[in-house]
């Protein structure tokens, strides 16, 4: 018979319940055992919801404050050494100053670098290795939550990430190889999972997503050194596999000395073929089939196709079903969105009804022909079927919209060189110019207000005159702190991608449909389920009004088509490529919009570029191509004078740089702050040839930056570039940060690049004579 599996569940809550309490912690509002009670009781519900829909193999050890990467840090001593004034104190302390910095008591430090897990949306916190870096188990959290479970009656399956890609996800900061690390790492490892061994686990899930990138030889030698290591604990070893194929590592996976191998059948359900080939007999053969990271219905009669596959050449006691990867990525549950659209909702799935859709997919495998599976299989037949012939899904305009894309529509009228003339003739900015990223900080009032305007308790004409008042204190304080390119602020939206998937064609949305983007940050992707365009403008009116306030040049602020359309659930009935391009096309009447308005800076952000990669060499170029068509498509409609910027953050750029610059945006702003400006490092390699924002404070951090501190990161900066080149900015938006955090950051920024500017002028002063 084959049993169930779920590789973890959402930590946040059907309510976002983590999220409140972790903020009102943070606050002082809230006392660490109050915070611990509302985490007990979560983990209680998702144990819970694992067990009532009968799954075999339930997930423990995936619960984490803020990530679950951290959560190995801490766990095994790998603390920095600036955090060892903090080591003494209690251990949430330590754990949040590394994910947010610490400044407070008399200790000041930064937080760790974060970057995006893979190709999600979702942030890890990146290890900081040294090579006399020491591990021990100093917080046994894998135990800690087994034994909670088993308290309750349920027995679980503890979730670990593995060796080889914990020490592969970090950095080493004196230089070398983080694999060099591992003899001294294992013996901790061995620690953890003996230690379950005695608390009465059966099974222990490794997580080695690594497995399904291309491996380099250290790698390869490192997994067979680490498990060799591991099976000596006399657990069974599920290796967990996801967001990508085995491919050429398929028979090194199987041949590690583990009890069985899960792979990711919905990213890749051709590797099916060679897991069947290289699956040794005593091995259990996991497949996920039900997609972890997207919101529609699993269609049964293409998941009960590979299942079938694999009953060919493997019985179904050695056979799990399971999704593809942890539910991290999917929304909490369905049934708390009361007023969605009945014909769209019909379609969706999230992560309770994954639950069930496992669940019905393994007794399907055991009895197909009971009369309940016969139903499940015809009632989801049916869901397809109505899914595919809707006409709300296609429509006739886009399409032919998109048949006449032609190059010439992805070109600037004049190359960079020739364009910055136009542009600096008309800004007239000075050197070093300042500006932000887009959002200011969106306080209890800006929130209150839309949510009043939203259940009706404010009327538009209120609620316009609310938001106007604060594009004016907005700009006002812009002007007063001597920024040279202010922005509106951004008060109007609720989010940087579902505001305008509120106003495109195409697109529905939820009212819970939360995930975790890190820590206590929750975003509510919007969900594309047809063909997308612009019925009307969406941003002129706020930006058009906000440059009527000042006579400095106001940045408008668009989201770009490839970010867009990665932070929503998209569309899976048709290629990436064809709903992104569609997204283009939108974006760009909004631009050639803004400018007619009069506006000569628009920024279209692309945070999520480097984030949509695939995992694989071989498969990136036809990515980058449509990546970067998508973007040049929605920018290059501007006349030279016309500034186009664009935003990335969290994301190493090394591999991608002739591809950055062959988006052609005339400046680019870089989170380079938590790294010490050592992403900006590619750029600089690269000689990346228009202008830079390399980011001077991390706005991740409620942590405000002296402005000593932004001049260092400056002065690195322009010991690299040229000052025509740089331009000087925060990291992010602000939307997430207080005013009494924002107020000093943004005041000592300008003071840094006055300072710098000043000295760049006596500098060239004295070199003139």
């Amino acid at each position: 018979m084959a049993i169930s599996a779920n590789l973890g569940f959402p930590r946040i809550g059907a309510n976002r319940e983590l999220k409140k309490a972790l903020e009102s912690f943070w606050k002082g509002e809230l006392n660490e055992a109050s915070l611990e009670a509302t985490a007990k009781e979560i983990r209680a519900t998702n144990w819970k919801h694992q067990q009532a829909t009968g799954i075999a193999h339930i997930a423990s050890g995936d619960f984490a404050y803020y990530d679950q990467v951290l959560n190995h840090t801490h766990m095994f001593g790998a603390i920095p050494p600036r955090y060892e004034a903090l080591k003494t104190k209690d251990k949430l302390s330590l754990y949040f100053a590394m994910a947010r910095g610490h400044q407070k008591d008399g200790v000041d430090v930064v937080a760790m670098e974060m970057t995006k897990w893979f190709d999600t949306n979702y942030h890890y916190i990146v290890p900081e290795f040294d090579t006399d870096t020491k591990f021990s188990l100093t917080h046994n959290y894998p135990l800690e939550q087994f034994n909670e479970a088993k308290a309750q009656g349920i027995t679980t399956r503890p979730v670990v990430i593995g060796p080889v890609t914990f020490l592969s996800l970090g950095k080493t900061r004196s230089g070398g190889n983080a694999l060099d690390l591992l003899p001294k790492l294992l013996p901790v490892y061995q620690q953890v999972l003996k230690s379950l061994k005695d608390a009465g686990a059966e099974w222990v899930q490794i997580d080695e997503p690594f497995l399904a990138l291309d491996l380099s030889d250290d790698q390869k030698k490192a997994y067979i050194e680490a498990f060799d290591a591991l099976k000596t604990s006399g657990l069974k070893i599920m290796l967990t596999t996801y967001f990508a194929g085995l491919r050429d590592n398929a028979a090194l996976t199987f041949a590690l000395p583990v009890d069985g191998v899960h792979i990711d059948l919905v990213r890749e359900p051709g590797q099916l073929d060679a897991a069947l080939t290289n699956v040794k007999p005593n091995q259990v053969l996991s497949l996920g089939v039900v997609n972890g990271r997207n919101i529609w219905k699993t269609n049964y009669e293409a998941a009960l196709k590979l299942i079938d596959r694999a009953l060919e050449k493997v019985p179904s006691e050695r056979l799990v079903i399971a999704g593809s990867c942890s539910l991290l990525h999917s929304p909490v549950d369905l049934n708390n969105e009361t007023t969605l659209d009945s014909e769209i909702k019909s379609w969706l799935a999230f992560a309770v009804q994954k639950l069930d859709e496992i669940a019905l997919l393994t007794k399907a495998t055991n009895d197909r022909n009971a009369e309940d599976v016969q139903a499940a299989l015809a009632a989801n037949a049916k869901a397809m079927q109505t899914r595919a012939t809707s006409k709300r899904i296609h429509d006739d305009a886009v399409k032919a919209r998109m048949a006449k894309l032609n190059d010439d529509m992805l070109k600037r009228k004049s190359e960079f060189k020739n364009r910055i003339g136009a542009q600096d003739a008309l800004l007239k900015l000075p050197l070093l110019p300042t500006t932000t990223i887009g959002s200011f900080p969106q306080t209890v009032e800006i929130r209150e207000a839309r949510a009043q305007f939203k259940a009706g308790k404010l009327t538009e004409a209120q609620y316009d005159a609310f938001l106007e008042e604060k594009t004016k204190e907005c700009i006002k304080y812009q002007v007063d702190a001597d920024i040279d390119v202010p922005v509106h602020g951004e008060f109007e939206r609720n989010d940087m991608v579902e505001y305008f998937g509120e106003q495109l064609k195409g697109y529905t949305f939820t009212k819970n449909g939360w995930v975790q983007s890190y820590g206590s940050r929750c975003v509510k992707p919007p969900v594309i389920f047809g063909d997308v365009s612009r019925p009307q403008a969406m941003t002129v009116r706020w930006t058009k009004f906000a440059q009527s306030l000042t006579d400095r040049p106001v940045k408008g602020m668009l989201t770009g088509p490839v970010t867009i359309l990665q932070w929503s659930f998209v569309r899976d009935d048709q290629p990436r490529e064809i709903t992104c391009k569609q997204i283009a096309l939108a974006i760009r009447d909004e631009v050639e919009d803004l400018e007619k308005a009069g506006i000569r800076l628009i920024q279209i952000d692309e945070p999520a570029v480097r984030e949509g990669l695939p995992l694989r060499a071989s498969d990136r170029p036809a990515y980058l191509t449509w990546a970067v068509d998508s973007f040049r498509l929605s920018a290059a409609v501007v006349e030279d004078a016309t500034q186009i910027h664009t935003h990335m953050c969290y994301a190493e750029f090394n591999d991608i740089m002739p591809n950055i610059a062959a988006m052609d945006a005339d400046v680019i702003s870089i989170e380079t702050s938590r790294s010490a400006m050592e992403l900006l490092d590619a750029f600089v390699d690269f000689k990346y040839p228009n202008q830079i924002g390399p980011g001077v404070y991390d706005i991740h951090s409620p942590r405000v930056p002296r402005e000593e501190e932004m001049t260092k990161l400056l002065r690195k900066a322009l010991e690299v570039l040229e000052p025509s080149q740089v331009w000087v900015n925060p990291d992010c938006g602000l939307k997430t940060r207080g005013w009494k955090e924002v107020d000093p950051a943004l005041r000592a920024m300008v003071a840094s690049a006055k300072k710098l500017r000043s000295e760049l002028k006596a500098h060239k002063k004295v070199a003139n004579g």
